[in-house]
């Protein structure tokens, strides 16, 4: 038998998506579970973003368009940074891909060298580290607790840097807990980050539209100028848009980069789905009011999960600035055990604990880098919310 590559015996799946099968698994089986770890919108894509797909197949809009992105998308993508953050680039300054995720790795393969240190604060998006691994880099993790409002700090910045690091990997609004760094907070980075010209920002404002209570996610490049040819921008269609299954994100930074950057994807992926870019251009062209009616129903959710979590013994719950994600203290529960005779030692038993006696699926803290937490996904109707919450709070009874 062949022998695999040290690569193949590392690399895992995307511990979301295996908690997703996990649940669907014990719903074939005639289990009623709850999904709450689901990381995608509820709603359906705009019917005029539809209508452009569809209007794409029939007008024959099905060959290969430019390896780095439709010229009119890139265009239009111009546009919206502009409008939007703040930001000026070219369309030779954007590219476009399958997903932000291929993005980021391409973003890592251009800047990384094996052994090189990427600053990755946590609570993180579970695919940050694996990424870096598989681009010979070395994740740095940085613990940044409910304590810190799931924040970097400056000086917490300055200490994780060392002649190794090569980048700092920044998500605002957070996925998993929903925080956004304010203006002020993104200068402090800035400030340290500007004694060390070698270090790039990696950027990940994916979740942009989907804030709360007048908060703005601010792009680090439009706070912080003085680096922008160091800074790489990544955002996609998936979140904000509902555009999950269109699988489209895309990136702007200096030429220096963006230029690898695409022929990466091109070596990678060739160019992204035709059909795909006809329907992201209706997105950022076409009527928008979607995203303000989505926004309220996210917070109407949020603010039930945060009450109801607050009201359960053991847990407790910051209030989410953005996103669709709540992050759970459970600290209270570990080293409880269940009415079953599940000893919780970790997140992951609360995790299991949740599953398989509440038929709740949530996500351990533990794959996000940040214990002992739990994240949860608001993104169903409230009614499911409501029964998922009153089992937790069962649970919670049950433990001794």
């Amino acid at each position: 038998m062949g022998k695999l590559s040290r690569r193949a015996d590392e690399i895992r799946p995307s511990p979301t998506i295996g908690m997703n099968m996990r649940a669907e698994q014990l719903k074939r089986e005639g289990r009623d579970v709850i999904p709450l770890s689901l990381g995608e919108p509820d709603f359906h894509t705009p019917d005029n973003v539809k209508a452009a797909g569809i209007a794409a197949i029939q007008k024959n809009f099905t060959k290969y368009t430019a390896t780095e992105g439709y010229r009119a998308l890139r265009d239009a993508l111009a546009d919206k940074l502009k409008k939007d953050n703040g930001l000026t680039f070219a369309a030779d300054q954007i590219v476009v891909s399958t997903s932000a995720k291929i993005v980021i790795y391409s973003a890592f393969l251009s800047i990384l060298d094996s052994g090189d240190e990427v600053i990755i604060p946590a609570p993180f998006w579970v695919s940050y580290p694996d990424l870096v691994g598989l681009a010979g880099g070395v994740p740095k993790i940085v613990p940044c607790p409910d304590q810190a409002n799931f924040k970097l700090t400056a000086d917490q910045l300055e200490k994780a840097i060392t002649p190794r690091t090569r980048a700092l990997v920044f998500n605002s609004p957070n996925n998993p807990s929903g925080a956004i760094y304010t203006q002020s907070e993104i200068r402090d980075l800035a400030k340290v980050l500007a004694k060390h010209p070698e270090i790039w920002v990696v950027t990940d404002e994916l979740y942009e539209h989907i804030v709360y209570d007048n908060h703005k996610a601010s792009s680090f490049a439009s706070v912080a100028p003085e680096l922008a040819d160091r800074i790489i921008t990544i955002n996609g269609f998936s979140k904000g848009y509902v555009m999950t299954g269109w699988r489209l994100g895309f990136a702007a930074a200096d030429k220096r980069v963006i230029k690898p950057m695409a022929d990466f994807i091109s070596q990678m992926q060739g160019s992204p789905s035709s059909i795909s870019q006809a329907a992201a251009l209706e997105a950022l062209t076409g009527d928008q009011s979607f995203m303000a009616e989505n926004r309220a129903t996210f917070q109407a959710r949020r603010d039930l999960v945060v009450e109801q979590a607050n009201g359960i013994e053991g847990l407790s719950a910051l209030r989410p600035s953005g996103s669709f994600y709540a992050y759970i203290n459970c600290e209270g529960w570990i080293g409880k055990t269940s009415a079953e005779g599940r000893l919780l030692e970790t997140d992951l038993d609360v995790a299991e604990g949740l599953l398989m006696e509440a038929s709740v699926a949530i996500v351990p803290g533990t794959v996000f880098g940040l214990s002992p937490y739990f994240r949860i996904s608001y993104s169903l109707e409230v009614n499911l919310i409501r029964e998922a919450m009153r089992r937790i709070a069962e649970f919670a009874k049950g433990l001794r």
